[in-house]
């Protein structure tokens, strides 16, 4: 697939990241979210229009029948802090589970699990078992981690643990801390615990917020209701890939990280019966619902491995079939396979040239200058990112995941 830019002709492999910048000051980085979720700034740019409106004011926003799509993963307290006899700490973040694999399994866990992980302070840990000791119900417990071996950038950890009746999701939650965004430049602190949940968050499996749901409610999904907003749920987890910056010049040369799926054929029907807009809440869900399109078409391609959507396969699959025609033939193949969830992979990269197959508009923060997540916006308004976000640095909107929200539909 080619794109058309005023200078040349390119695919989107060719795309330049420097084109994808902005300076962003650290003061309009937002380091703590407001009081009140819905009391952040909204900016509106529809019909080649900006304006600004607080987020409480959505529903007005939002047409009628609209059915917008919402990521209700979870995020998990990810953050293991050991130390060593000899005082030295070396922290282990938990990536993704890797026996068992599926999250649901691991999380549910007694007594041993294996995890993908990122280890700090590696140099400190040669060799033996990390303890840590931790209070549960009044008693003392410990929670062991063993290296395995490398992964490629990663490191398998054995976890182990004597109480039995504990599952490693409530390990976590007593031994664990949130993992708020590297740019905040800020230890955890109590609120996170809430704050850097939706309301709605429901499967545990992210190490990063979706960050576009932190602003609703209930109020505004009140008010969302009596409109006749439709509303869909799915599952990415969302991996600390998400905050992998990209270190070369052309597209083609970064690797899209992975991020893994989960939808039931109620999501996937109500999809299919969307009979208006379309809109995602966070790019995490615009990329799921853009995969799934595609794993539809591989379905009805006869492709091998509807699981996986590697990075570049949208550019090159047949993208002829009808948003009903893709998403059905998952619904199908569920229905075959018995399967009451779709699980699935994705490394898709959303850059300008894509052709949006389900979403008309998007609820989304404001991103990283040289980031995957600000070519996705490009993708979807074009050029007109550079004035959206000129003036939200010049109106006083917060950046990043604490920061200010936007509605942008597609140009």
């Amino acid at each position: 697939m080619e794109i058309r830019t005023e200078e040349t002709i390119m695919s989107p492999q060719q795309i330049q990241i420097a084109d994808f910048t902005y300076e962003l000051p650290d003061e309009k980085i937002a380091k703590y979210p407001l009081g009140n979720r819905e009391e952040s700034k909204l900016l509106v740019y529809k019909n080649n229009e900006i304006i600004e409106r607080g987020f409480q004011n959505l529903p007005e926003e939002i047409p009628e029948g609209t059915t917008m799509v919402f990521n209700n993963t979870k995020v998990i307290q990810a953050r293991l802090i050991f130390h060593k006899e000899t005082g030295a700490r070396v922290e282990i973040f938990c990536l993704e589970p890797l026996n068992p694999a599926d999250y649901n399994l691991a999380f549910q866990a007694k007594g041993v699990c294996f995890w993908k992980c990122i280890i700090g302070n590696l140099r400190k840990w040669k060799t033996g078992i990390l303890k840590m000791s931790f209070m549960c119900e009044g008693k003392e417990e410990f929670l062991c981690a063993e290296h395995i071996e490398n992964l490629d950038g990663a490191h398998e950890i054995q976890f182990t643990w004597e109480n039995k009746e504990l599952s490693f999701s409530e390990v976590l939650e007593l031994t664990g801390k949130i993992p708020i965004p590297p740019y905040l430049n800020r230890d955890t602190e109590n609120s996170d615990l809430v704050r850097y949940q939706t309301v709605y968050s429901k499967y545990e499996g992210s190490v990063a917020a979706p960050t576009a749901g932190l602003h609703f409610t209930d109020s505004v999904f009140s008010r969302l209701d009596e409109k006749g907003v439709n509303r869909a749920e799915l599952t990415l987890h969302v991996g600390a890939g998400t905050f992998k910056p990209v270190k070369v010049e052309q597209i083609g040369d970064h690797e899209m990280h992975t991020e893994h799926i989960q939808v039931n054929i109620e999501s996937l029907e109500k999809i299919i019966n969307a009979e208006n807009n379309i809109i995602a809440v966070g790019t995490t869900s615009v990329r799921t619902l853009e995969s799934l399109y595609w794993m539809g078409v591989k379905l009805l391609s006869g492709k091998d491995n509807p699981y996986l959507l590697e990075q570049w396969d949208a550019y090159a699959l047949d993208g002829s079939y009808s948003r009903n025609e893709a998403f059905q033939a998952i619904v199908d193949f569920m229905k075959r396979e018995n399967l009451s969830l779709f699980n699935a992979a994705t490394q898709i990269i959303i850059a300008p040239g894509y052709n949006f197959k389900i979403i008309s508009g998007l609820v989304t923060n404001f991103h990283q200058p040289k980031s995957t997540l600000l070519l996705l916006i490009s993708a979807l308004i074009g050029n007109k990112w550079h004035e959206i976000y000129n003036y939200a640095l010049n109106n006083n909107f917060r950046f990043l995941s604490y920061g200010d929200s936007s509605l942008l539909m597609k140009s």
